[in-house]
């Protein structure tokens, strides 16, 4: 995003580093990557950052969402979609701050068992589904609580390998059965990770909580889920004010859905935020079953039971993301007080790779 600054202070491109776009806090020079323009009017000067690509910044990587919910929209079949949530129970959170890339996996691995299981049976589905699972970690308010969410179709592929069996329009699977065999799974793989005796035995006894909900034609719920695959916990647009060592934030309650107000000690905000990054390396969205890069056989043959006239779209690999390279002239730079095309002065170019 273009910005104006001042030459004694910059603007920090996240939280953790120095702010929103708003927010102008006096740094010390850095080697950044940035093009530099000037009004031939006004004479304004005009700084704009190259993106960091840091997956966690709050600004950066919008064409990637575009992009990625473009792919996704493309394989969404003409089914009943549905959402389902698997959250960590309270007792169990302090251990995921001090293993977070092993308990993380476990809640991916524990929640798509579960729901395999309960889908194999032919009370419910009778086949093997197709899950796209993206990991979250935060409330609305930046509090820690680690959750999965998953993306379904209604129906899953029978263990004959062509013939698609149908969930009900507004059921898949039951809430409780599912939560009881997640809680099984998770205790199971955490012995199997030598973890289980630091786990409060109370854990184990009380109920574990699963949200699954008929989300339409999964449209609706893709875009939700963009956004948090590429970045994390808070947007730049609702951090309002840095003043007196205080943070401004705007969130929307999670029961009235009203628009709150919230302000925190800075060292405090920066906790919350940076307790969210990601450890490094580990894959926050994944695919199983019949979304899985390995079984995306399976899937064209879904595809062309349900969608015979339909082009089949099924390659997943990177080569075939990726965009073709385009030769254009970067966009004009309008000066924000005048409006008049800015002149191209310097580009300063990156000395390092992306954080």
């Amino acid at each position: 995003m273009a910005r104006t600054i001042s030459p004694d202070t910059t603007t920090g491109c996240c939280p953790a580093t120095g702010g929103p776009s708003r927010i102008s806090v006096p740094v010390a020079p850095r080697p950044r990557a940035v093009i530099w323009s000037r009004c031939p009017k006004c004479q304004q000067e005009h700084y704009q950052y190259h993106s960091c690509k840091n997956r966690h910044c709050p600004k950066c990587q919008n064409d990637q969402v575009d992009r990625w919910l473009d792919q996704q929209q493309q394989l969404l079949l003409p089914v009943p979609y549905f959402m389902a949530t698997f959250t960590l129970p309270h007792g169990l959170r302090r251990l995921a701050r001090r293993h977070q890339k092993l308990l993380y996996d476990l809640l991916f691995r524990a929640s798509q068992q579960a729901l395999q299981k309960l889908a194999a049976d032919p009370t419910y589905i009778g086949g093997t589904l197709g899950l796209i699972g993206v990991l979250q970690s935060w409330t609305r308010d930046l509090r820690y609580h680690p959750h999965v969410h998953y993306l379904i179709p209604g129906g899953g592929l029978h263990s004959d390998g062509h013939t698609w069996r149908a969930a009900r329009p507004n059921y898949l699977v039951p809430e409780k059965p599912l939560a009881r065999i997640f809680r099984a799974k998770f205790r199971d793989l955490l012995k199997q990770a030598g973890l289980f005796a630091q786990v409060p035995r109370e854990v184990w006894q009380q109920g574990w909580v699963v949200d699954l909900i008929a989300v339409g034609s999964g449209a609706a719920a893709l875009k939700y889920l963009a956004p948090h695959i590429f970045r994390v916990a808070i947007s730049n647009r609702n951090l309002l004010d840095l003043a007196n060592g205080q943070v401004t934030f705007r969130y929307r309650d999670s029961t009235t859905n009203a628009p709150r107000i919230r302000t925190l000690p800075a060292e405090r905000f920066i906790g919350r935020f940076l307790q969210h990054v990601l450890p490094r390396g580990f894959q926050k969205v994944r695919t199983y079953g019949l979304l899985h890069p390995k079984q995306r056989h399976l899937f064209a043959l879904v595809q062309e039971q349900l969608q015979p006239d339909r082009p089949r779209i099924v390659d997943s690999s990177p080569a075939s993301r990726a965009a073709p390279p385009i030769a254009c002239r970067p966009a004009a730079i309008v000066c924000p007080h005048c409006a008049c095309e800015m002149l191209h002065i310097h580009e300063i170019r990156r000395r390092r790779g992306p954080p």
